[in-house]
């Protein structure tokens, strides 16, 4: 069974977030980069996946800038076996990445597509969904748990009110939450095996493509500074605090 992984390159999620100057967006200039943890979590799922049998190839697919072959490396150290990357410096909405996953898809013909169910960049949480009704193929989002029985895979999801259990045929799209499992730190003989693994190159401009954006950023806003709070003596100052409140 063969597996495409979508990987974003984004902010590390231990930096402060900074906004530029203008505010036309963040600023990321000498700011450290990594892979999205979502997936992280998507990557170590198809590993798990190989190691025990159940799939026979990994590809990890990134798109942007030239940047990204750094995180298709780590994806390639934690066992992925080829990465291809869709080069372009343009910021794509979801729609545009749904579009590019499911060229590649056609092209690599994968049995399944795993994606991190959101990017901590923009958390649109769109990509998966809008990916699945492209190809016409069956969805399962929010995976915490996954199981394959012959020619499917059964998805336990987290929902608003608990859990909920689907059985998807195959092919599917399913994009992973954060107790699904624990990402695995990549060990320095993976790291330099991953130097020799190929990964393909390929400018957006190449695929013909409509990726035209359809919504326009106005502005970009740190949040409000957090008032400082206060220690109450009893019950009742909190009660007449929330009076005056309302």
């Amino acid at each position: 069974m063969k597996v495409l992984v979508a990987i974003k390159r984004v902010v590390d999620f231990n930096v402060k977030i900074r906004v530029r100057s203008d505010g036309s967006g963040v600023d990321t200039a000498g700011v450290k980069m990594s892979m999205n943890p979502f997936d992280e979590i998507a990557v170590e799922e198809a590993v798990r996946l190989k190691e025990a049998g159940t799939v026979s190839e990994i590809i990890a697919v990134s798109i942007g800038p030239a940047q990204c072959k750094d995180t298709l490396r780590t994806a390639l150290a934690m066992g992925a076996d080829q990465g291809i990357h869709i080069e372009t410096e343009a910021d794509l909405e979801p729609l545009a990445i749904a579009k590019i996953l499911q060229d590649t898809a056609h092209k690599e013909d994968p049995d399944m597509i795993f994606l991190g169910k959101q990017a901590i960049d923009d958390d649109a949480n769109q990509t998966a969904q809008m990916l699945a009704a492209l190809l016409n193929w069956g969805q399962g989002t929010f995976a915490s748990h996954i199981d394959f029985t012959e020619g499917a895979a059964q998805v336990v999801r987290e929902i608003d009110g608990g859990l909920e259990t689907i059985k998807l045929n195959l092919p599917c799209v399913i994009s992973t939450d954060l107790r699904l499992n624990e990402p695995r730190y990549a060990s320095l003989p993976n790291i330099m095996k991953a130097k020799k693994k190929p990964i393909q190159t390929v400018a957006l401009e190449d695929l013909g493509l409509d990726t035209t954006p359809h919504l326009n950023v106005l502005a970009v806003e740190e949040p409000a500074q957090r008032k400082a709070g206060q220690i109450l003596s009893s019950v009742q100052d909190l009660a007449d605090k929330i009076k005056e409140a309302v």
